[in-house]
């Protein structure tokens, strides 16, 4: 006879309970179903296995009626999750953040729109601020203002400032989110500025939604790996925090004096229009408490989560264990091997399919992240699999239309979508 046992979530095994989590394996290892837990009993005794009523009774829990399935607990990767009667709807509906209000750049209004149509992205006044200054450097090419000195262009949505899109034919139909986007530059990431090309080294502004505005500028160089570091809440403090160490290593007089006189001039302009330079900001720091985690990019996961903590469970895997687990896959000797390797990215994609059924989209969200991130093609139909679902349900769909374009064209390479 079965009897089956309703457990609250935070009983069950996951990654915050990694003895739990061991105690799922042993299960599976010893013939027990693989997401869903009962035990057995004599008929008509009251003996349970592994579980016993005490042990129910200690915990608050109870058991269904003997012979029957009426309330059954999955076991899954981060901790099954169960809403209990009398409860509210698990799902949080994700809130958008307004605009917030700075002193306005002199840039035409129909410019501003052009610039957000092409990208479906609302863009901070610093962008437009910062355009106005290099135009001071340099009023006939304010995009190149910054690249004697520093190395550094202004690329991206900086291209309709500059009239780039009307020189190239069929521009109306190119998708400008793939325009000057790096190889693991993921949805959340919009190239601003790029530096030197043998690294890919480049800024750009990174939102957790394509509705808000961006919480803060990242730089990453493709060339060596898919971390983004952050570098201010705005772009004039990115390039501030570059420049400075550029200075430390130059050694040539002239070049030196060069950068200090920008340094002056951005620092004046930084601070009339009441931008901060510093690189971890108030702002930057209180986005920090909402990160769910971290991610292979380091740039921060956020999602919603409610105040029953639904919106987020963690992969039963840490960091570390799933790069060895994709290492593995890639350095397969054969074909067969890397099917057998896949094993526990399946088991975690099994896992995924139940959270998003309990609203945790975070899950997906983040598995899909870390393989994409990864950047072996071996995880890019994973990826394409996790990725849109993942935005979609949290309702984020431009990204999900971004990375599924990006995954269709992914190249080292090629990035200038206005190019000749």
């Amino acid at each position: 006879m079965l009897r089956w046992v309703s457990l609250r979530r935070a009983h069950l095994p996951g990654r915050r309970s990694r003895r739990g989590l061991g105690h799922a394996r042993a299960w599976r290892r010893a013939g027990g179903g693989a997401f869903s837990l009962f035990v057995r009993a004599a008929a008509g005794g009251n003996d349970w296995w592994p579980l016993n009523r005490k042990w129910l009774a200690a915990r608050g829990l109870s058991a269904g009626p003997a012979g029957t399935a009426a309330s059954c607990c999955r076991m899954v990767g981060g901790g099954a999750k169960r809403r209990l009667r009398g409860e509210g709807p698990q799902c949080e509906k994700p809130v958008d953040v307004k605009k917030s209000k700075s002193s306005e750049a002199d840039v035409p209004g129909d410019l501003r729109k052009e610039v957000e149509s092409h990208y479906r992205l609302p863009l901070p006044e610093d962008f437009y601020h910062f355009w106005r200054f290099c135009e001071g450097l340099d009023p006939e090419q304010p995009a190149d203002s910054l690249s004697a000195s520093l190395g550094l262009r202004l690329v991206g949505p900086y291209d309709i400032l500059a009239g780039k899109h009307k020189i190239k034919k069929k521009s109306a139909s190119l998708n400008f989110n793939l325009h000057w986007r790096f190889y693991y530059d993921p949805p959340e990431f919009q190239t601003i500025i790029i530096g030197d090309s043998k690294t890919q080294f480049h800024m750009g502004y990174f939102r957790d939604s394509p509705d808000e505005l961006p919480v803060f500028v990242g730089t990453n160089e493709a060339k060596k790996n898919c971390i983004i570091v952050q570098s201010g809440d705005n772009v004039f403090a990115a390039v501030k925090l570059f420049l400075m160490k550029k200075l430390k290593e130059v050694t040539d007089k002239k070049k030196s004096s060069l950068l200090k006189t920008i340094d002056e001039k951005l620092t004046e302009a930084a601070r009339e229009l009441g931008f901060s330079l510093e690189q971890r900001t108030v702002r930057m720091k209180q986005r920090d408490k909402k990160v769910v985690t971290k991610t292979f990019h380091g740039a921060g996961l956020v999602v919603p989560v409610d105040k029953n903590d639904v919106g987020y469970r963690e992969l039963p895997e840490t960091d570390a264990s799933l790069r060895r687990i994709c290492g593995t896959i890639v350095e397969a000797p054969s074909d067969a091997d890397r099917l057998q390797a896949f094993a526990p990215v399946q088991e975690m994609m099994t896992y995924v399919q139940f959270a998003n059924d309990e609203c945790d989209y975070g899950m997906g969200l983040e598995l899909g992240l870390d393989l994409f991130c990864h950047g072996s093609h071996y995880f890019h139909k994973v990826a394409g699999q996790l990725l849109p679902l993942a935005y979609n349900l949290l309702k984020r769909n431009l990204f999900a239309e971004i990375i599924e374009a990006h995954l269709a064209n992914r190249s080292q390479e090629d990035v200038d979508q206005l190019a000749a």
